[in-house]
């Protein structure tokens, strides 16, 4: 009845106009229960309405299944809308049921871009009489786990201390206390499939032991969370009040490059064997190596595996030769054929990657790929109000009529597609551009996709890019200068470029999470600092802009998870916005102070100092160290953990171990510094056991026991003597480096000016601009010339004799 009456408002046209209403019943404390409910029930049927009445876009929910996803935002829970499972949205609704029903919750968990987790979906929650099953017997819920790690950490925890391995989708089944009693991955629906137990059979296994055997579950549930706690906390040997002999030492340095080293793989790069991910955590940890020893043999020896690595991938089929950026992973060895989804995370710490090796190097070859990465995120990874997309899906149509998607199918092409497209007959020539482009990018008749990278035949006879030899050897080989062969094949790529946008896209993710964007910051910031492009620092400034005007509340100074792209293309938000985890807070402030030492407006460092002392307040162990993954105020939360890993992203424990050093050297805080001590100290097992799980923290250590080396510029930005001196600094790489500009201007009210006394002091050697290098409070004297300055920061000698 509400409803109807609703709908015949003379204001009912502005309000489904405006799917970002605010939920009108959080402001009213008067009414009674069911008049609320109903309220309540009303404004998800708005939002319905409004999204049924969308035109295109993967936002539209049209289906005779509706489930409860419908009314969310996350692109991967409206995937899952249509399907016959009654799922819900992590929340008390699915728990009370639960408890209520006295019924096992199953809960899966992944992300729209997820391949198996399309299988899954297509094979078992599309399926009639599997849904019947899960909704007669269980409570069903959906997380995305960009959206919630902290719930994806927990079970992941608990599945890969059961089954011995992880991944998504992730299938665990629950108590309705949450506490889990069964998990895995990815189950085929039917028993007969990849030697695992079916899904459906499982299912039922699983229902009748629940009815059966209540006592045995409750129990088995109380153990594993009990070995749960004690396995998850860190062990700290000694008392972290004596810092001095609790951090672990420089050795653990040693122990990681060893570490990493045998699992490096010659012939093609990476660490391991096939899959291969990119692993830009490595590159960091390595490239410190280098920066700090450069001429030793060790560091030589880092920079060879990282730029050996980065060739072989920027070569390989993982780089999107035709429209740029990378992919997830190789299936294979050879980098060549990927899993085709394309996260942001990727593009944003591949892009520091690179923007390093070229400051190590000057080969342009690098200072290309990471144009590519930054033309990629700008053109199909941006949003029009500055912030950044999550992720490309790696499944799509192959053509517009078609009713199932395949991986790769916007990505892939026949030989016959590139000999039809690219059939240009090259000038005094007897061959085509086709011709050229086919030998450069091993395109080949039959393809050149090995079987056992395509276990479902969905790239038969379909060529995936990748580059073998190299552009010299295309050129000689079809007797070109080598200009002209560079020529010939930038237009096969636009002339590919513009047949791939006919092409059915594939699924943009559009949900922004503060922490993917913070990492983006400094992808941008640290390229315009490199490549000395400040578009890319003006995108970085945008970024920031967006985060603190959508994702951050100022009143109470914390930070949300994420936001949503609209239908009508705003930026909306959820009903009950998701708080920000400790990544949110540590990668953001990395990326605020990437931009400081780009642009210099110590706006950037003000706002990183709120967010680490709200960190701080919100995540810290007073009793363990550390910093833990969620905050203390969600109560379905049932052990809150700390990221002991760096994996596809760095931990939140490691950036954060770098953000506290480099705030502590800015604004002069020893407190700051203490407090990164004590995170090393707990996390010594880990340091020094297996540090190549954690080379993002190995690196924080090895800045801790060296210092920070600082580098104060004083003059006026604008003036070509100031500006000659930042340039000399951002030029070298030199490892745990703080860049600070004293320009002299009257800035009391500038958190730098206000807190650090060296800053103050600083003043310009003989009216011209000098720069300062410090460590450990001791200073050189001042350099005013460029040379001087770059042989000052490349000498480690004359960096330890300030010491």
């Amino acid at each position: 009845m509400i409803l109807g009456i609703l709908r015949q408002c003379t204001t009912i046209r502005n309000l489904i106009k405006r799917p970002t209403i605010v939920p009108f019943y959080k402001n009213i404390s008067l009414l009674d229960t069911t008049c609320l409910s109903a309220i309540k029930r009303c404004h998800l049927e708005f939002r319905w309405l409004h999204r049924s009445m969308a035109t295109g876009g993967d936002n539209t929910v049209t289906s005779k299944h509706q489930n409860r996803l419908a009314y969310e935002r996350s692109p991967y829970l409206l995937q899952h809308a249509t399907n016959p499972v009654e799922w819900y949205p992590w929340g008390n609704e699915a728990f009370e049921k639960a408890r209520q029903e006295d019924k096992l919750i199953f809960l899966s968990v992944g992300y729209s871009t997820c391949h198996w987790c399309h299988v899954m979906e297509r094979e078992s929650f599309e399926n009639e009489e599997i849904a019947k099953v899960m909704n007669e017997h269980f409570v069903n819920i959906k997380v995305d786990r960009e959206e919630r790690p902290d719930v994806d950490k927990i079970y992941m925890t608990f599945v890969q201390a059961t089954s011995g391995g992880g991944g998504w989708p992730m299938s665990v089944w629950l108590t309705p206390e949450l506490t889990p009693v069964f998990g895995g991955t990815y189950f085929p629906p039917v028993d007969r499939y990849y030697g695992q137990p079916g899904f459906k059979s499982l299912l039922g296994i699983l229902s009748s032991q629940w009815k059966d055997n209540r006592q045995k579950f409750a129990e088995s549930g109380a153990k594993v969370i009990d070995v749960l706690k004690k396995t998850t906390t860190l062990d700290v040997p000694l008392a972290l009040s004596s810092l001095a002999n609790s951090v672990p030492s420089p050795d653990c340095g040693e122990k990681c490059l060893e570490q990493l080293s045998r699992s490096f793989e010659p012939q093609f790069g990476g660490f391991g064997l096939a899959p291969k991910f990119p692993q830009p955590v490595n590159f960091n940890f390595l490239f410190h190596v280098y920066g700090r020893e450069p001429d030793s043999e060790a560091g030589k020896r880092a920079l060879d595996m990282c730029l050996h690595t980065l060739k072989m991938m920027a070569k390989g089929g993982i780089h999107d030769h035709v429209s740029q950026g990378f992919a997830r992973y190789s299936t294979d060895e050879r980098w060549h054929v990927p899993h085709f989804e394309k996260m942001l995370y990727d593009q944003a710490q591949l892009a520091v990657a690179y923007s390093t090796a070229f400051l190590a190097t000057g080969d342009e070859f690098y200072a290309d790929i990471v144009r590519d990465i930054l033309q990629y995120v700008g053109r199909d990874l941006s949003d029009k109000s500055g912030g950044f997309y999550s992720a490309e899906d790696a499944d799509s149509y192959p053509t517009h009529d078609a009713k199932h998607k395949k991986e790769g199918a916007f990505c892939v092409w026949t030989y016959d597609d590139v000999q039809r497209l690219l059939n240009k007959q090259i000038e005094d020539c007897n061959f085509t551009l086709a011709d050229i482009f086919c030998y450069h990018y091993d395109i080949k008749p039959q393809g050149n996709v090995n079987p056992n990278q395509d276990p479902h035949s969905e790239l038969r006879h379909q060529n995936v890019l990748i580059v073998t030899g190299s552009e010299e050897e295309t050129a000689e080989k079809y007797g070109l200068a080598l200009p002209a062969a560079r020529a010939a094949l930038e237009e096969g790529r636009r002339v590919l470029f513009e047949a791939r946008q006919k092409r059915p896209r594939p699924h943009l993710d559009d949900k922004m999470l503060t922490a993917w964007n913070g990492l983006m910051i400094s992808g941008y910031a640290k390229a315009g600092q490199v490549l000395k492009d400040s578009c890319y620092i003006d995108r970085a400034i945008k970024a920031a802009n967006f985060v603190k005007k959508h994702l951050y509340n100022p009143t109470a100074e914390t930070l949300l998870r994420s936001c949503y792209r609209g239908s009508d293309g705003n930026i909306v938000q959820i009903s009950a916005p998701i708080s920000g985890f400790v990544d949110d807070y540590a990668f953001l402030i990395r990326g605020l102070l990437d931009l400081y030492e780009a642009c210099f407006d110590p706006s950037w460092v003000e706002w990183a100092e709120t967010l680490q002392d709200q960190q701080d307040r919100l995540f810290w162990d007073e009793e363990g160290a550390g910093y833990f993954t969620s905050p203390a105020s969600d109560p379905s939360i049932l052990i809150r953990l700390k990221e002991d890993q760096d994996g596809a992203e760095p931990s939140g424990n490691s950036v954060s171990a770098h953000n506290l050093q480099r705030l502590g050297a800015l604004l002069d805080r020893q407190e700051l510094q203490d407090r990164a001590a004590r995170l090393l100290a707990a996390f010594t097992s880990r340091l020094t056991r297996v540090p190549v799980a954690l080379p993002e923290l190995t690196s924080a250590l090895l800045v801790h026991h060296d210092a920070p080396t600082q580098v104060f510029v004083t003059g006026r930005p604008e003036d070509p003597d100031t500006a000659a001196l930042l340039e000399a600094v951002q030029s070298c790489l030199v490892a745990g480096r703080v860049l600070a500009l004293a320009d002299g201007r009257d800035r009391s009210e500038s958190v730098l000016y206000r807190k650090c006394e060296v800053i103050r002091r600083m003043k310009p050697a003989g009216g011209r601009a000098a720069a300062y290098v410090c460590r450990r409070r001791a200073c050189s004297l001042p350099a005013t010339a460029p040379a001087e300055l770059r042989a000052l920061l490349s000498d480690p000698a004359s960096c330890r004799a300030l010491q």
